[in-house]
């Protein structure tokens, strides 16, 4: 093995001494630091988002049993996975590193796979990065409400529009988008992490309050029943939703290699990786039961899609409003954890088509503050970075059913990304051969999650569906 690190750091014209000393990593690029907490940081960061509020409905169109059921076998699929392609960080046969997801499909899969690979990555991404601007305005709009009707009465008309909230939530993300890379963003994950555990307790608190207190509503082991306000068409498309929501939750195999490329050499990545993988799935599988059966016991079949911003509560309003200031802060965070893969390819890029432009490649630091605090400011970075976010506030304030779409978005890329990719790059990696049992085993699990996948993309578009007939351009109010 060490006769094949020299090989490569020679192919890769690195000063071995800069190796050796601890100044560089065996590619030449800067020494990685990350651990297995900062990983799992960013994991919970990008996966634990507003979503686990949402999860007493899923379980209010599937009922207890299959609910629950259906959370945990999607978990721990979305595990297995995501362990099998931490595995392939390193190229096959080689101790080279795949710095992106797209890097590893080219290296194990070649083909026009990689390039597929990355329409559905990057869509998703930036789709994802407007959906989640939409998502923290009905917060910020939330927290408005709620004051409003603590001072008016539950059935005052507080309406406000989103548009000013998406504004100010677009300068503040071109300013925390200007930092460089994953590297840098470790604080910012944490606090993110935090967050979503303050508001996910918040809701769960709320939810305990109201089953002991007696008042908690008629929950069912089928779910929502069908009857004059449901027909079995909407039923079958609400239980396709919910299976949807269920299976994107648990799912960030988008981001997993570029997490990996941040951490430190040894301990082997790929083993600290699946560590960082077992901590934040059950983390965050223990913290969506919790929540989703809490929240379900308390609001019942009536659950709304968010038990913080539907009123499924409205006191004690202090506690709703901080709960929701929490879920803003976590999803500022949770957006430049999902950007910078964005922001990296283009950048990448940039740098290797100008490799000797000073506006694309050259740092400038800066000094800040009584302390002199280095920052670093790339008049590409700057420029690009800023557009972008722009662009992507104004779509969130263009497209108020944006989240539909995100939701079939994330049915069209959960299959391919969270499984097809994985277990093709492993095949390849372990040279599993065909009709093994393995082999079989591997596709049962590939065919199980595309059917799933096609039932969640049918139960997305029938929402896009009833948003195109319901919503404006540049209207969002509520």
């Amino acid at each position: 093995m060490n006769h094949e690190i020299e090989s490569e750091i020679c192919e890769i014209s690195v000063d071995p001494v800069k190796v050796a000393n601890g100044e560089v990593d065996d590619d030449g690029r800067s020494r990685r630091t990350g651990t297995v907490w900062t990983a799992s940081a960013h994991i919970i960061t990008a996966i634990v988002g507003s979503g686990v509020l949402s999860l007493a409905w899923g379980l209010a169109q599937l009922g207890w049993i299959i609910g629950i059921a259906t959370l945990v076998i999607f978990s721990g699929i979305s595990l297995y996975t995501s362990g099998l392609l931490a595995e392939c960080y390193r190229a096959p046969n080689s101790v080279k590193r795949n710095y992106t997801y797209r890097d590893a499909v080219k290296n194990y899969l070649g083909g026009r796979k990689y390039k597929a690979l990355g329409l559905v990555q990057y869509t998703l991404l930036c789709g994802a990065m407007v959906g989640y601007t939409i998502t923290a305005s009905i917060s910020m709009v939330a927290i408005s409400k709620s004051n409003c009707y603590h001072k008016e009465g539950h059935k005052a008309p507080c309406k406000y529009s989103y548009n000013p909230y998406m504004m100010a939530l677009g300068i503040v993300e071109i300013l925390l988008s200007q930092i460089p890379n994953f590297h840098k963003l470790s604080w910012l994950s944490t606090i993110a992490a935090s967050m979503s555990f303050s508001y996910a307790g918040i809701g769960m608190g709320l939810s305990f309050a109201k089953i002991v207190s007696g008042h908690g509503e008629k929950t069912t082991l089928t779910g929502v029943e069908i009857g004059l306000d449901l027909t079995a068409a909407d039923k079958t498309w609400r239980i396709f939703q919910a299976i949807g929501n269920m299976a994107f939750a648990c799912s960030y195999a988008a981001i997993l290699i570029e997490i990996q490329d941040t951490l430190k050499s040894s301990p082997p990545e790929q083993e600290v990786m699946k560590k960082a993988n077992t901590i934040a799935t059950f983390t965050a599988t223990t913290l969506y039961l919790m929540c989703g059966c809490l929240g379900y016991a308390a609001l019942g079949n009536h659950a709304q899609g968010n038990i913080l911003t539907g009123f499924g509560f409205y006191e004690p309003f202090w506690l709703i409003d901080l709960a929701n200031f929490f879920i803003v802060v976590h999803l500022l965070g949770a957006y430049q954890v999902l950007a910078q893969p964005v922001f990296g390819v283009v950048e990448s890029w940039a740098g290797n088509r100008w490799p000797k432009s000073k506006f694309i490649n050259d740092e400038h630091h800066l000094g800040i503050g009584k302390n002199n605090s280095k920052f670093s400011v790339n008049f590409f970075r700057l420029i690009w970075r800023t557009a972008f976010v722009a662009m992507a506030t104004l779509i969130s304030m263009a497209f108020p059913f944006f989240n539909e779409v995100l939701a079939f978005l994330g049915a069209i890329a959960y299959w391919p990304m969270t499984v097809y990719f994985p277990l093709e790059m492993y095949i390849v990696r372990k040279e599993i051969k065909r009709g093994t049992i393995c082999w079989f085993g591997l596709h049962l699990v590939n065919l199980v999650c595309l059917l799933a996948a096609l039932a969640a993309g049918c139960g997305s578009i029938q929402g896009v569906n009833q948003a195109l007939h319901t919503s404006k351009l540049f209207k969002f109010t509520q």
